[in-house]
């Protein structure tokens, strides 16, 4: 079977690293599939629009204007254009490919011209949407766009290129019973019969040979030894809901029972910055964005993953974020609005907590209860939860059993 991907993310041309749409790729290669992604190929990276093969798997590079972590103007003209862009270069490169399955994942749902091109050279394909975000709903909710005035136009034109979106998908894989409950309650006209849970995943991380010195990459860090650390890792952007982040940290910024360490970056990480070099926190230490190999060496130095998002979201988001942490066999604590069901599964299977993300009361009451939990048990709990549901051989029988019929 001949197999599409569409995607935003650039890292995806890195196949041998692990990654949820990397793994996922690599699992239909692994079950006989011919594999073919399309990415783009960003301005800032230099590169042309560029062919290459990963172990089997084809990877069609498409250059385009920088279209994430850019400027509104540029990122807005490149999503406009990455359509046709990628149009153009399907027909040059993959013009002789006939294809069985096209998936394809939000950000962005400017997909939807390239995806009627496709299923029409492709009458027999069955077509998958990777539901990641749910647009522009969740711009409103932080405040990036409207629904009335002028960016209410914006709104409008979004909302229905989302709508059609919805129609000319065969299929739809969300990442949480939320999410679904969500997408069906307000887009009536989407049969329920073809949206289904389809997680976020990981391939079952091999043993871990190289030996993990806590207590080294503690002293490297300027981290305490012996008291348990909790670390948040990845973006800093206005979805993170930093401001609150903040208050918590100011609020337990003088603890001798723990640490708290902060590594990432974004738009919103000069107020970090800015925190810090202000109170110069003991219990708290900020990094900017390392080096894999050094992220990871630090993360499995920490004890409990942290997961925030701002408190106005009306979508209800299921970070990534989460999944190395189960991996990892670390609990995490989810301070999250309260339509994300994060915290409740968390909270119901035993490896997390809850804290909505407007208390900051809430946030110390957490904390506490976890330092008198059995750290080591919760995170083990959240190993066998990943095991049981987010590994990548689910997403795969998920979406292939469509296929099989």
């Amino acid at each position: 079977m001949n197999v599409l991907f569409l995607t935003m993310s650039p890292g995806i041309r890195n196949m041998q690293e692990s990654g949820i749409y990397t793994d996922l790729m690599r699992k239909f290669r692994e079950n006989g599939h011919e594999v073919y992604i399309v990415y783009p190929n960003e301005r800032r990276s230099g590169r042309p629009t560029e062919c290459n093969d990963f172990a089997g798997i084809h990877l069609l590079g498409v250059k385009t204007l920088n279209v994430i972590k850019a400027n509104v103007i540029e990122k807005g003209i490149g999503q406009v254009l990455l359509e046709y862009q990628f149009k153009s270069a399907i027909k040059r490169y993959y013009k002789n490919i006939k294809f069985d399955l096209i998936l394809y994942s939000t950000p962005p749902i400017t997909f939807t011209k390239l995806i009627v091109y496709l299923k029409r050279c492709n009458t027999s394909a069955a077509t998958y949407l990777l539901l990641k975000d749910i647009f522009p709903q969740n711009a409103v909710d932080i405040g990036m766009l409207k629904k009335s005035g002028v960016k209410g136009i914006l709104y409008k034109m979004f909302r229905a290129k989302e709508k059609k979106l919805y129609g000319i998908s065969d299929f739809i894989g969300c990442m949480s019973p939320a999410n679904v409950d969500y997408l069906l309650g307000h887009n009536p006209e989407i049969s329920k019969d073809k949206v289904e849970i389809a997680p976020n995943s990981y391939d079952i991380p091999e043993p871990n040979e190289v030996h993990v010195d806590r207590n080294e990459i503690r002293q490297k860090y300027g981290l305490p030894i012996d008291v348990p650390i909790f670390i948040y890792g990845g973006n800093m952007g206005k979805p993170q809901g930093i401001p609150f982040l903040i208050k918590c940290m100011e609020a337990v910024k003088d603890r001798n029972d723990c640490h708290f360490v902060i590594v990432g970056d974004g738009t919103e990480y000069p107020q970090l910055e800015y925190f810090v070099k202000k109170n110069s926190p003991k219990s708290v230490s900020l990094f900017r964005s390392l080096p894999k190999k050094d992220y990871d060496a630090l993360a499995a130095a920490c004890d409990v993953g942290l997961i925030f998002l701002d408190y106005r979201f009306s979508v209800p988001n299921y970070p990534s974020r989460l999944l190395p942490y189960l991996m990892e066999k670390k609990p995490i604590i989810a301070v999250t609005d309260p339509n994300c069901d994060m915290g409740s599964i968390a909270e119901a299977n035993g490896y997390g907590f809850y804290c909505p993300s407007n208390s900051v009361d809430g946030f110390v009451k957490v904390v506490n209860n976890l330092l008198v939990s059995d750290i080591k048990r919760m995170g083990e709990s959240g190993y066998q939860f990943f095991l049981n549901n987010y590994t990548t051989d689910h997403t795969y029988l998920t979406i292939i059993k469509h296929l099989n019929k």
